[in-house]
């Protein structure tokens, strides 16, 4: 239980806790007064023996009724046994009319205000009442008594009031108090929601850029080595040996995306060497001609978009091997002021965006405006049959605050570019 959900409770004890002492010091006063009245000795022990029954009665049953505030047939039988009880002590003694002071609030808490404020007025106008009863209606006595009456209905009026607000403010707080703690429940419960959706999202993409695009290239060096191992054995075996090489290679991928390190193509080289490699392996798995080059000052990046324009090269190679049929791919890595891009472009099919279905160009409008891509004809083809290809490419670049283009054109090849300002970056890798 947190702090929140502990103070309510806690706040209505220590509250009742004053109370109590209030009324322990009602009933000694009281019963003290009545052991010095001048009444005859066996209505004093009446009038000691129905105040002390008081305070069982209010331990037993008022108490925990006051504390839970709830609404059943004890609060009728507790506010009826109090009111008799102090009518038996003041029909015996008058000086147990002190003990209003600790009744008349323990009516207010246990009745309704309408019927509570009844009874402390009967309850203040039964002293005088008894005196009429006992034969004493003249004199200044009873006019003081009467004063005394009247003075007491009317604080008995402001205390209750007073008591009832108390009370509803203190109910009012607790359920603000478990509101609160709720609240923060259904926070905690959606972070953590949020959190494994995330988690998965980042698993999904290092998935798909790294083991799934590795045995894509592994079937498809199995089925040439298939064609070529009776025709063109030397050829097999280099392929073979390319299967060995991925395959290496996409296991030690697997353990550090699961280790959730670096990728182990940038832990020991820069990203120009990663991405060289890349198209060398491009070349290698399909025989394209992949031309790649530097532009600018090579300088060190931050990790965070280091690992986005490998994934992004490796995204867009894949596409090219499945989807473009192409014969040549540029790949350039620019250094710019204050940026850095990432250009890929082939000179294979490409592809009309306006055949896309309106579905995929929804689903491309939402990824657009998630991961801020800016695309000219965008379609089903390249973007990997709607998985995780161009949109899980641009959910990356959008993270660290880049942009993304796809410019494609029937015939006229593809170009999918990155730019990322490095200000920003940096301020993300931070």
């Amino acid at each position: 239980m947190t702090r929140e959900a502990r103070r309510a409770p806690e706040a209505r004890v220590r509250w009742f806790g004053l109370w109590d002492s209030y009324f322990v010091i009602c009933y000694l006063v009281t019963t003290g007064l009545v052991f010095a009245s001048g009444v005859p000795q066996g209505l004093r022990l009446i009038a000691i023996g129905a105040l002390t029954l008081v305070v069982p009665w209010y331990a037993g049953l008022g108490r925990p009724l006051m504390l839970r505030h709830e609404s059943d047939r004890r609060n009728t039988v507790f506010p009826v046994g109090l009111f008799v009880l102090f009518g038996v002590a003041t029909a015996a003694d008058l000086m147990s009319s002190f003990a209003l002071f600790a009744v008349i609030p323990m009516l207010m808490m246990s009745l309704a205000t309408r019927p509570a404020l009844v009874l402390g007025v009967l309850g203040n106008l039964l002293p005088v009442t008894m005196m009429w009863l006992q034969g004493g209606a003249g004199g200044p006595a009873v006019l003081f008594v009467l004063l005394a009456s009247l003075l007491g209905i009317a604080l008995s009026a402001l205390l209750g009031l007073w008591i009832k607000r108390v009370v509803r403010q203190n109910k009012e707080h607790a359920a603000l108090i478990e509101e609160l703690r709720q609240n923060r429940e259904q926070v905690a419960r959606l972070s953590h929601q949020a959190g494994i959706s995330a988690e998965r999202e980042r698993l999904a993409r290092e998935i798909h850029d790294t083991l799934a695009q590795s045995l894509t290239s592994i079937i498809s060096l199995v089925q040439a080595v298939d064609a070529e191992v009776e025709t063109a054995p030397a050829a097999a075996r280099q392929h073979l040996a390319l299967v060995g090489r991925v395959a290496k290679e996409s296991l030690v991928e697997a353990r550090a995306f699961v280790a959730d390190r670096t990728p182990a193509s940038l832990q020991e080289s820069s990203l120009a060497q990663a991405l060289r490699r890349q198209a060398d392996g491009l070349t290698a798995q399909t025989g394209l001609l992949v031309r790649f080059a530097v532009e600018g000052d090579e300088r060190p990046l931050p990790m965070a978009v280091n690992v986005v324009l490998l994934r992004a090269a490796q995204e867009a190679g894949a596409n090219v091997r499945k989807h473009a049929d192409a014969r040549a791919v540029d790949m350039v890595l620019r250094y710019g002021a204050g940026q850095v891009g990432l250009r890929v472009a082939d000179d294979g099919n490409g592809f009309d965006g306006a055949a896309a279905s309106a579905a995929e160009r929804d689903e491309e409008r939402g990824a657009a405006g998630r991961g801020q891509v800016e695309s000219q004809g965008q379609g089903q083809g390249q973007g990997d049959g709607g998985g995780f290809g161009l949109r899980g490419m641009a959910a990356r670049v959008a993270e660290i605050g880049g942009v993304m283009s796809v410019v494609s054109e029937p015939g006229a090849g593809t170009a999918v570019e990155v730019k990322v300002p490095l200000e920003e970056a940096a301020d993300e890798e931070r």
